[in-house]
């Protein structure tokens, strides 16, 4: 199956603060849940003094957060073989991602091929997180993102702030929701299960909000060198990363889930269906990434 499907092709831009707004037109209520397949029921119990008070579950988050990087994935490889690929600030005219023209730019080039690889590398361990190994099961295969950002430089960089901010926030919720998990654990007021049904250690979720964090940190360095490849100055605007105004990660209508739905509803003006599955292949056959060196961080060790 092709990538890239072409609906409705007429011309405008997703912008950053659109997200909560599109998906509050499309009527989503107190969860998102019916557009994400497959997610187990609730399984964990808190009382009124736990300081979670979300309602995400372990398998919520690390789902939410399979399914956005899936879309990161799906998104930078459409646009690594796109037509975007053509533009001074990348392979430049009559270039490719894996033979950037003179009037190109290889480094910029390089930030997406690398950023490839890294979400790639995110949605495979949250597979491992969620006892899962085949992307293939993934919960979404389709995504629908505004066929512009495959075309132009501009709408193809706003579209990757937009989406990138968005991750930010995701992850930023779910560094404190794992954290208040634990506290809410070892407090014995709340028990977060798998989906196995086992329950959940303070330290492993600790170690969740450790790993969130570290996601978060490289969806942030995407950000940036997305605004140095537009020129937008200074590409390091922030002092501190923002939650895009995200209050959890799966759960209510300013969540993360809520936020991204309206790019795995459904088609719709303007949007390019992309596959997900036609995505991976695509990496995978032409070598598109660049893999980074590093794994997650190590489970944290304390004194006996």
């Amino acid at each position: 199956m092709p990538p890239i499907e072409l609906n409705d092709p007429e011309t405008s831009q997703i912008h950053r603060r659109s997200f909560l707004t599109r998906a509050a037109t499309l009527g989503l209520g107190a969860t998102a849940a019916a557009f994400l397949p497959g997610i187990p029921v609730r399984a964990h119990a808190a009382t009124s003094t736990a300081d979670n008070l979300s309602g995400d579950t372990v398998t919520e988050i690390f789902t939410a957060a399979l399914i956005a990087e899936d879309l990161a994935t799906t998104f930078y490889l459409n646009a690594l073989i796109g037509e975007v690929i053509t533009d001074p600030n990348l392979a430049g005219p009559g270039g490719t991602a894996l033979n950037v023209g003179p009037g190109g730019n290889l480094g910029n080039v390089q930030y997406f091929r690398a950023a490839l690889s890294q979400e790639i590398a995110h949605a495979n361990l949250l597979r491992t997180l969620l006892g899962q190994t085949d992307y293939h099961t993934d919960p979404v295969q389709t995504f629908y993102v505004n066929y512009l950002a495959f075309r132009e430089i501009g709408a193809f960089t706003a579209t990757l702030d937009a989406l990138e901010s968005a991750f930010i926030g995701a992850y930023l919720c779910a560094t404190i929701e794992f954290a208040q998990m634990a506290v809410d654990t070892k407090a014995g007021i709340a028990t977060y299960k798998d989906s196995k049904g086992d329950v959940y250690s303070p330290r492993e979720l600790e170690y969740f909000s450790q790993v969130a964090a570290s996601i978060m940190g490289v969806e942030a360095q995407h950000r940036v060198l997305g605004r140095v490849t537009s020129n937008t100055n200074p590409a390091n605007n922030f002092n501190y990363q923002q939650l895009d105004g995200l209050t959890a990660v799966y759960n209510g209508s300013t969540s993360a889930a809520a936020a991204l739905t309206p790019f795995f509803a459904g088609p719709g003006t303007n949007l390019a269906k992309l596959s997900f599955i036609g995505a991976i292949n695509i990496a995978n056959e032409m070598g598109l990434g660049i893999p980074s060196t590093d794994g997650p961080p190590a489970p944290p060790t304390y004194p006996s």
